[in-house]
């Protein structure tokens, strides 16, 4: 859930960015109309839509911020990754208005007359913009806010294509060379790209991205701690839900011989652990029983390990558990995304370790490359 404090910094910083991109926006616009600048017209626009990315930035966290309910009992986390969405295609659209204006303008061109006081506006915007970037990204990272993020980048952007019109204004005024359509093409083109590249992030994390591996091995470390009998720990599954919003599960492997008040006491300490350190709710701690009892099933475990990992698309065995009297024997394989075919591979391990084992009923659990 968002905190109270982390709402109130993106709120607080959007508002500021609206305030300065308004601003901005006016002079650019007086100066582009009585310089007849096209280029410096659609830096104008774009700042509008700076102040605008910054408005739905603002509604996508109050609606995040709102506690879960019966429909939505994750929360409402998700609705940061729609608005920064909206904001990407905000941008894309700027873009592709920019580059129809400035095709407008070759075709049909006019000739710009740049004053001392408009060259000092658009030099002081570029400072702004700079600063104003470098401080809504940095403080979107530190509340991990792709919204703010986004606008970071772009007001960064924006500083860029401020300075290229100063470069065009000092072409024209030194060599009577009016670059100002070509100049707005190219902008429409790193507006266009910009807006492509937020649309790409945020559909990724919308469609679910593979965990971080620092993260994956951190939470490991912490379930590890918990009890010197566990054996390993597998299968790890973060869902998110928003940004600081992961709802997650893992298997590990104990020894057989722990009871039930054993495996419920641990499992509730693993939940506790990660998250306190972690900030993850662990919705499900699976357990994998580990052989104790029978001194050959270690031996057995050896074997197999050596026919399924002869397989190069077989990432990872877990799991095994073999009963010798019932002739039974069960594992986990995680099978590599780079595997031609997933599912061929996975019938080619069970079907030689049950040419091994013909006597055994040889159980085998498909699992996913999903994390480290």
């Amino acid at each position: 859930m968002l905190t109270e404090n982390r709402e109130k910094i993106i709120v607080r910083t959007s508002i500021l960015g609206i305030v300065a991109n308004i601003a901005l926006a006016s002079f650019k616009a007086l100066v582009g109309l009585l310089s007849n600048s096209i280029a410096i017209v659609l830096d104008a626009v774009n700042n509008l839509t700076d102040a605008l990315s910054s408005v739905v930035t603002i509604i996508g966290t109050k609606l995040a911020g709102k506690p879960a309910d019966k429909q939505h009992p994750f929360g409402h986390g998700r609705a940061e990754y729609l608005s920064a969405l909206v904001i990407a295609l905000i941008i894309l659209y700027a873009g592709i208005t920019s580059l129809i204006e400035s095709v407008k303008k070759i075709i049909n061109p006019s000739t710009p007359d740049y004053t001392s006081a408009a060259l000092i506006i658009v030099s002081s915007a570029v400072i702004v913009k700079i600063l104003l970037g470098l401080f809504v990204k940095r403080t979107g990272k530190k509340v991990n806010s792709d919204s703010l993020v986004a606008s970071g980048q772009d007001a960064l952007m924006d500083s860029i294509i401020s300075a290229s019109t100063l470069v065009a204004a000092a072409i024209f005024l030194i060599f009577g060379l009016s670059l100002e359509a070509y100049l707005g093409v190219i902008i429409s083109f790193a507006i266009i790209k910009s807006g492509i590249e937020t649309m790409r992030e945020t559909l990724s994390k919308i469609l679910g991205e593979r965990i971080d591996a620092q993260i994956a091995h951190a939470i490991k470390k912490t379930v590890a701690s918990v009890d010197p009998e566990i054996r390993g720990s597998f299968d790890l599954v973060l869902n998110n839900y928003g940004p600081d919003k992961h709802i997650g599960s893992i298997h590990i492997e104990v020894p057989d011989t722990w009871t039930a008040d054993k495996i419920d006491t641990v499992t509730r300490k693993i939940s506790a652990a990660v998250y306190q350190k972690h900030n993850v709710a662990m919705a499900a701690v699976g357990i994998y029983s580990v052989n104790t009892k029978q001194n050959s099933a270690a031996e057995i475990r050896s074997q197999v390990s050596k026919i399924v990992h002869e397989h190069k698309d077989i990432l990872q065995m877990h799991g095994f558990f073999v009963d010798e009297e019932a002739k039974v024997m069960r594992f986990d394989i995680v099978v590599s995304f780079d595997s031609p075919n997933m599912q061929v591979m996975y019938d080619h391990v069970v079907s030689d370790v049950r040419e091994a084992f013909p006597d055994y009923d040889v159980q085998v659990q498909f699992d996913f490359d999903i994390s480290d």
